[in-house]
């Protein structure tokens, strides 16, 4: 929503100031909400695609600001009371909604950018992250060099005059590759150049991007923050005029988050520390498990301690998160073997859900990327991804043995 001035009889500046220094747990249940004049205790669903206007006037005051509601393609008090609520966990100071994770990365890039800018990414992102800034984005004049994550000498020896982002996710998906966020952003600030963390697999309950120097978070909502695999969202938080930036792009274009997924995510977020504790219990316990198994050669989780970045990880997250990776011995045939004997486990893309999921990165969600790119991103054959739920531990090992016991 467009920053808005708050008089001192405003509902949202009062609860605001009501919430001024809250825990997170307390925003996580309370930011945000204002109640109507029904004085509902839960959030409302304003299912409504436009808004009625007093008077011919008041609808010419609202538009050129979008100082209130408008439409519900750029302002929904449903989808404001997530934006809020989101923003006040991260610690932004503004959040943009949008219809997906992907609809998040392509709002930021399109309205902060411009033709002839350069990104420097992380060679571990999303493959349609890839996809979108090297076949859409590049056509329009805007280039990516993509480096490695855990590098910072890399980051800084792309960076060119014309270098505007710095892109990635920490921890990676699938490789769990951690990035030293303070030393990318000591690289990127003499330069003007923004940084940008795609946050989705820790979540602000495990890890704020923005308080270790990062401009921006990206999330993909549809993973943990909705944690039931029910809704597609996304969201962007920043300051209040890089937000105007995407907003901007949000209002013009339409990407936007609907109101009943916005009331979705505000009921995942209430419960969100407390999944994804139990997420992080639940995968460090597979991940010491599957170390130990003698038809995986590695396992990927920033939990371990023999993981390389395992201290930064402990340094800058508070916990390790629900997403593991690991290697069987042999190639692809093998792992699809281990992915077909499970009978519980779920063979899907998706990630973040109660459920657990199972898929091979290779063939699926980095499937588009050239056997030259997987290579350089660590991408194998034999890599499996999962996404720990909250199953009972013991079944989830049991459902992964009837597989791996038998290579």
């Amino acid at each position: 929503m467009s920053e808005q001035s708050f008089s001192s009889n405003d509902p949202l500046a009062r609860l605001q100031n009501d919430l001024e220094g809250a825990a997170q747990d307390t925003l996580a249940v309370r930011a945000g909400h204002v109640r109507t004049m029904e004085a509902e205790h839960a959030e409302a669903i304003f299912p409504t695609s436009s808004f009625v206007f007093s008077s011919a006037a008041e609808a010419a005051r609202r538009f050129p600001n979008a100082d209130g509601n408008i439409y519900s393609r750029f302002t929904n008090p449903t989808v404001r009371t997530f934006e809020q609520r989101i923003a006040a966990m991260e610690g932004g100071e503004r959040a943009v909604a949008t219809a997906s994770g992907m609809a998040a990365i392509s709002s930021l890039t399109l309205g902060m950018l411009e033709q002839g800018d350069h990104i420097v990414c992380s060679r571990s992102v999303f493959g349609s992250t890839i996809a979108l800034f090297d076949k859409y984005l590049g056509k329009f004049g805007i280039t990516t060099t993509y480096v490695d994550v855990n590098k910072p000498q890399e980051w800084e020896a792309a960076v060119q005059p014309n270098t505007k982002l710095f892109f990635l996710e920490t921890p990676s998906n699938p490789l769990a590759e951690v990035a030293d966020l303070r030393a990318l952003a000591a690289i990127a600030r003499p330069h003007g150049i923004k940084v940008a963390v795609d946050n989705c697999i820790l979540t602000p309950t495990l890890q704020q991007p923005l308080k270790l120097g990062a401009d921006i978070v990206v999330h993909s909502a549809t993973k943990y923050i909705d944690g039931q695999g029910r809704c597609l969202g996304g969201v962007v938080i920043g300051n209040h005029q890089d937000m105007e930036k995407v907003f901007g792009y949000l209002r013009t274009a339409g990407p936007s988050m609907s109101p009943f997924n916005a009331w979705v995510f505000l009921k995942g977020l209430e419960t969100l520390r407390i999944r994804m504790q139990a997420h992080s219990a639940s995968a460090q316990e597979l991940a010491e498990w599957l170390e130990q198994h003698p038809k995986v050669s590695r396992v990927y989780y920033s939990g371990l301690k023999s993981h390389p970045q395992h201290e930064l990880a402990r340094s800058q997250q508070k916990g390790f998160g629900g997403l593991l990776a690991f290697e069987v011995k042999g190639g692809q045939d093998e792992a699809w073997k281990v992915i077909d004997c499970t009978r519980m486990i779920s063979i899907t893309g998706n990630l973040g859900d109660t459920r657990t999921t199972i898929t091979h990165p290779s063939t699926t969600t980095h499937g588009k990327m050239t056997a030259e790119a997987k290579a350089e991103a660590g991408i194998k054959e034999s890599l499996i991804r999962v996404s720990v739920g909250l199953e009972d531990i013991d079944d989830i090992k049991a459902d992964l043995a009837r597989g791996l016991d038998h290579l």
